[in-house]
């Protein structure tokens, strides 16, 4: 009767406080086993809460929803997902498809079965951690994610607050496109497998990234498709599996696999490395291919860019050039 209470009271105070939050935010703040959810008046038609007040949280951003209320500050009109509190058996899994971003504004969120940030968005998502907050995020045993945080998009990791990831099962973080990283401290303190792992390409602008403790490699990046785009201005529709750092520092404490491992290149441009830049392995091959300088017309290569005799089709993944075009592809 005292919990169904305290839950109660918990309810009406989101209620009384909807219409005070900033236009286009929803907020969920965690509390044990429940989570109170508040959603913006101005974007409640586009937000649809499917968790009650469980502490897993599932929302479902509308697939309608193109942006809203649009100001100098946020010139998108997305939804912003604040997220604070604590919860040891919790999570957040959020659908759509349109971007957005995901604050974690304190937040202590541990989730025994599965990710505890699941952001099944197929857009953009900028994962911010705010100025002066620690947040530490802790997965359990799961087949359907493949990393604590696991995001289906684009994944943005910024802000000036501290982000700690503690990957139990699988990958650190993993997104399924690109990966970037800007102001954030990052700590990936434990991973099953990469301490981060990303395709399309990885980019670190600033911030300080250390990752420890992981079983493979401490940041992978990988092809999405088969055929790499090239660098492109800005990395606009960017596909290379290239390894970009600008600036920031990186510390990598290498598991049994490389420190970064890439399908394309690695590029140091600024900021601090430390780690065994030795321990990396690329698939160096594949930029000359795409270069094209040597390697014209059709062929097939080996990841190293060493050409095979006619009519060589070896196991594991080879490169095929068919004129201007490399393919990737797994050879027989």
């Amino acid at each position: 009767m005292k919990k169904s209470l305290l839950t109660f009271v918990a309810l009406m105070a989101g209620l009384l406080t909807a219409h005070a939050i900033k236009d286009n935010t929803v907020t969920i703040v965690y509390n044990g086993s429940t989570a109170v959810v508040t959603v913006a008046d101005n974007i409640q038609q586009y937000v649809t809460v499917s968790s009650g007040t469980s502490a897993h949280v599932v929302l479902v951003q509308d697939p309608t929803f193109a942006g809203v209320n649009f100001t100098t500050s946020n010139d998108t009109g997305e939804i912003t997902y604040n997220l604070s509190g604590r919860s040891d058996d919790g999570s957040f899994t959020l659908e759509g498809s349109y971007k957005c971003t995901v604050e974690v504004d304190g937040l202590t969120l541990t989730n025994p079965g599965g990710a505890p940030l699941a952001l099944m968005n197929g857009k953009r998502v900028e994962l911010s951690a705010k100025s002066g907050t620690v947040n530490t995020l802790t997965d359990g045993a799961n087949d359907t994610y493949n990393g604590c945080i696991h995001c289906k998009g684009h994944l943005k990791l910024k802000g000036k607050g501290t982000l700690n990831v503690i990957g139990n099962v699988k990958h650190g973080i993993y997104s399924k496109e690109y990966l970037e990283v800007k102001n954030l401290t990052l700590n990936v303190t434990a991973a099953e497998k990469d301490g981060m792992h990303c395709k399309q390409y990885f980019l670190m602008e600033s911030g300080k990234v250390t990752i420890s403790g992981v079983k493979e490699d401490g940041i992978q990046v990988e092809l999405d498709g088969t055929t790499s785009t090239g660098i492109t201005a800005d990395h606009e529709d960017e596909d290379t599996g290239n390894f970009y750092m600008e600036d920031g520092t990186l510390n990598i404490t290498e598991g049994t696999g490389k420190a970064i491992k890439a399908d394309g290149t690695i590029t140091y441009s600024g900021g601090t490395q430390n780690f065994n830049t030795n321990n990396t392995e690329t698939s160096a091959g594949i930029a000359s291919m795409l270069n094209g300088a040597s390697m014209k017309g059709h062929g097939v290569y080996d990841l190293l860019g060493r050409q095979l005799p006619s009519g060589n089709r070896q196991r594991g993944i080879i490169m095929v050039r068919q004129d201007a075009k490399v393919i990737k592809t797994l050879g027989k």
